[in-house]
């Protein structure tokens, strides 16, 4: 299972992370900030470079709650969308 070590917030709602297998990669988050929990990381870009690694997990995290599975993260995966979340 390939896992986040690190991550590093680059441009606007951009992210690079680190994976256990080595790779490493840039990913555009903004398609996948949706819904009620991610309003706040969209709104301030200061909150949004605040992500850091969960390391019990292996995934980025924000204050609050919010985060990215690292499978989304590292094989492209389309995230499952919570109900009511915009487009």
């Amino acid at each position: 299972m390939v896992r986040v070590r690190k991550v590093q917030p680059l441009g606007r709602f951009k992210v690079s992370p680190e994976f256990t297998d080595g790779t490493v990669k840039i990913v555009d988050l903004e398609p996948y900030l949706r819904g009620p929990i991610f309003e706040p990381i969209r709104q301030d870009q200061s909150r949004f470079r605040s992500v850091r690694v969960d390391e019990e997990l292996g995934t980025i995290i924000w204050e609050g709650g919010a985060d990215i599975d690292p499978d989304v993260l590292r094989w492209d995966r389309v995230p499952v969308q919570p109900e009511g979340a915009s487009h």
